[in-house]
């Protein structure tokens, strides 16, 4: 006979050491299955030589150290009892952005965390612009509640209709606008742009198409709520979750990669391993990517065409490139003052995305510094940096062989190198004494990222995250299933895979107390 499981919790990425935990807290049988021999997927660490490098995190929103309350991610980990276990380190410095190809209109800016601070620094460059400054953070505030109420939506009624079109109406008259529309209609001046559109290469769509509600709750989670770190990097992180999900009587099963999930008459009742085995659930929450579950995982006669025909309307975003760089020197003696660093080739957003489309044209990155924020990250005397860039379009690296693999990734790897010393003045070449290099192949074969993004599906035109929310309330699911993630309703990054692996979690729970007073 099959074991059989409360809920199964397929991939222990962010998203899915979240669900799985939660389950298990309130007394779920919980199985969770992942193909790697360790948790986290992107939230991880690796060792090179002297070196511990942290594969993706540059900082983290969504704990809220600016606020008395904390964040709505600090909530979730206090919930489930994982947030004495890990040390926050907070960030003071919000970044450092700056082009190099703009000539005489190249900017360089720094800019601080916390509303007050930021908009001071503002003045700085750009004296007389308070005002306009200050009607943007408001507009966050009324961005921020309008999210919190759709997120919490689970059945959409009549007063449902009423409290949107009341009290979030101003919501909803600019949810449909990108972030350029936005400055125009609020006449913000150019060097005001330039500063507040800093963190855009993290979600990948220019200033024209990403949408306003995305770009500015995230804006907001970061300058206002304020960003940290943990100081076991990203895998910490992991760890505890992993840690308090066992204690709480979870069982983790490791290089267990699943083959199927199992659907009959629309509604998910297990899954089938790659080595043979079938485990029954009554629920399944899956934290691979709904593009490898639909395209991979779930037989295509059981997915409705609703969701078949959203996949297809969906592209993916744009692919990842990072390297990782291990110095001989200091930060202090390379002049690496700044923890996180935004270089473009020019202020023109729409134009950089056509220059992200081709290797010899992009010099796109964002390039972070640990030791600023904790110092002895490495070993003393030394300093580590990892350097991302983003590649758009999909022909950015077909033409790449695998012969040619190898030259290649080394070759923009060097230019990054070039682009960085160009932009910051700071030599850091003749001191490397580590280096690795990750592509977008590396991404595709480590986390099963399809066409090597990091981004998951764009977030641009029909599929932003109101767009998103309102298919997952209204579209036909496949009963029983669930998704945890970037790829879902909030977008890719850290803090929404947790908050959505908290969310699936919740839809679980709510759904077996439903079918509980059924009976």
């Amino acid at each position: 006979m099959a074991e059989k499981y409360d809920a199964i919790v397929v991939g222990a990425g962010n998203g899915g050491l979240v669900a799985a935990t939660k389950l298990a807290l309130e007394g779920k049988k919980t199985l969770l299955l992942e193909k790697h021999n360790i948790p986290g997927g992107f939230a991880t660490s690796f060792v090179r030589g002297r070196f511990e490098f942290e594969a993706s995190l540059h900082e983290l929103c969504g704990i809220g150290p600016f606020t008395p309350e904390g964040g709505p991610l600090k909530k979730i980990f206090d919930d489930l009892g994982v947030s004495d276990r890990i040390e926050w380190v907070t960030l003071d410095e919000a970044f450092r952005t700056m082009t190099i190809d703009d000539g005489s209109a190249n900017f360089d800016y720094s800019l601080p965390l916390g509303r007050e601070r930021f908009i001071a620094k503002v003045q700085e460059y750009a004296p007389g612009t308070e005002d306009v400054c200050n009607k943007l953070f408001d507009l966050c505030e009324v961005i921020n509640n309008g999210i919190d109420f759709l997120s919490s939506i689970e059945d959409f009624t009549s007063d449902t209709l009423k409290s949107i079109f009341g009290e979030h109406l101003s919501f909803i008259n600019i949810a449909g606008y990108s972030v350029n529309q936005v400055f125009d209609t609020l006449n913000v001046p150019k060097k005001v742009r330039d500063i507040f559109g800093g963190y855009w290469c993290y979600l990948g769509v220019n200033l024209d198409e990403l949408n306003f509600i995305h770009y500015f709750t995230m804006l907001h989670s970061y300058v206002v709520d304020g960003a940290v770190i943990p100081r076991t990097r990203s895998h910490g992180i992991s760890c505890a979750l992993l840690d308090r999900f066992e204690e709480l009587g979870g069982e983790a099963w490791f290089n267990s990669p699943v083959r199927r999930i199992l659907v009959h008459n629309n509604r998910a009742y297990g899954v089938l391993l790659e080595d043979g085995r079938e485990i029954l659930s009554d629920y399944v929450v899956c934290n691979a990517s709904p593009y490898n579950a639909y395209t991979k995982l779930i037989d295509t006669n059981e997915i409705p065409k609703f969701r078949i025909k959203d996949l297809n309307a969906k592209k993916l975003a744009v692919k990842g490139f990072a390297v990782f760089i291990g110095l001989n020197r200091s930060y202090e003696e390379l002049g690496l003052n700044n923890h996180t660093y935004f270089i473009y080739n020019t202020a023109d957003t729409r134009r950089q995305a056509e220059l992200m489309k081709r290797r010899d044209t992009n010099s796109v990155q964002a390039t972070v510094c640990l030791n600023t924020a904790i110092p002895d990250c490495s070993p003393e005397g030394t300093s580590v940096l990892y350097m991302t860039s983003i590649f758009a379009g999909d022909n950015s690296w077909n033409d790449v062989t695998a012969e040619s693999y190898v030259k290649t990734k080394r070759e923009f790897a060097d230019k990054m190198i070039t682009v960085f010393e160009k932009a910051t003045g700071c030599k850091i070449r003749e001191h490397i004494e580590e280096i690795e290099i990750a592509a977008p192949v590396t991404y595709a074969h480590y986390t099963d990222a399809p066409n090597g993004t990091i981004y998951g599906f764009d977030a641009s035109g029909t599929d932003t995250i109101v767009h998103r929310i309102a298919n997952q309330a209204f579209g036909k699911k496949i009963d029983h299933l669930y998704f945890a993630g970037g790829y879902t309703m909030q977008c890719i990054g850290f803090s929404p895979s947790y908050t959505t692996g908290n969310l699936a979690a919740e839809g679980v729970l709510a759904e077996m107390r439903k079918e509980a007073a059924a009976k």
